[in-house]
């Protein structure tokens, strides 16, 4: 489960760096795209490291500020408040961090190389019929109006439940993860819901036993 959870977020992230325009791709293709993906994201761990070293000096400099520039205790206590607060978004952009040389060692595994090239496989190979499927689950809206992420963890759920076999229960739940993750403050709610309905659609037009 671990290993198709980090190629689930590896195909999410190899999707976001195609063109809005997507265009049937080759395995080749496919492969840089994962590669390049993997390649964003530690990039994105010295991002992460550098910004949280300048807020920690930012912090530094406001307790020094409050200790030898304030003239009032209030203002003091301003620069302290500033401090700790920077110093908490240090600390949180720091675990972020510290989960990602995890992940990157993680997606040289065979294991989840494989499963991340298949779901990029499939999703281009199915995507009309995956986007007619989500099309037809999202109530008085337009598939290409949702936002990109959204757009893709659907495909990916839906894709691992049509022709990965993978449980309803597994692929929705797993799809609100990522958009927890990835998405804004409601879109694991709009993904929920919009996956619950193509499990509904899917019970209609396959009779269960």
């Amino acid at each position: 489960m671990k290993a198709q959870r980090v190629a689930r977020e590896l195909a999410l992230l190899s999707m976001s760096q195609l063109s809005s325009n997507l265009e049937k791709l080759s395995a080749q293709q496919l492969s840089d795209l994962v590669l390049a993906a993997v390649r964003a994201l530690t990039t994105e761990v010295h991002d992460i490291l550098e910004t949280a070293a300048a807020e920690l000096k930012r912090s530094n400099d406001r307790l020094l500020g409050s200790e030898i520039q304030a003239t009032t205790v209030q203002s003091s206590r301003t620069m302290v408040y500033e401090a700790v607060e920077l110093t908490q978004t240090a600390i949180n952009r720091l675990a972020m961090a510290m989960e990602l040389p995890e992940f990157l060692q993680l997606t040289n595994q065979k294991e989840v190389k494989a499963y991340t090239l298949e779901t990029l496989t499939l999703v281009n190979a199915h995507r009309e019929e995956i986007d007619a499927i989500l099309q037809q689950a999202i109530v008085n809206w337009q598939l290409n109006r949702i936002a990109r992420i959204d757009r893709d963890i659907l495909r990916i759920a839906v894709a691992e439940m049509r022709y990965l076999g993978l449980q309803e229960r597994i692929a929705i739940n797993e799809a609100v993860e990522l958009a927890k993750r990835y998405s804004g403050e409601d879109g694991y709610r709009f993904v929920n819901g919009v996956l619950r309905r193509v499990t509904e659609q899917f019970h209609e037009t396959v009779p269960q036993e």
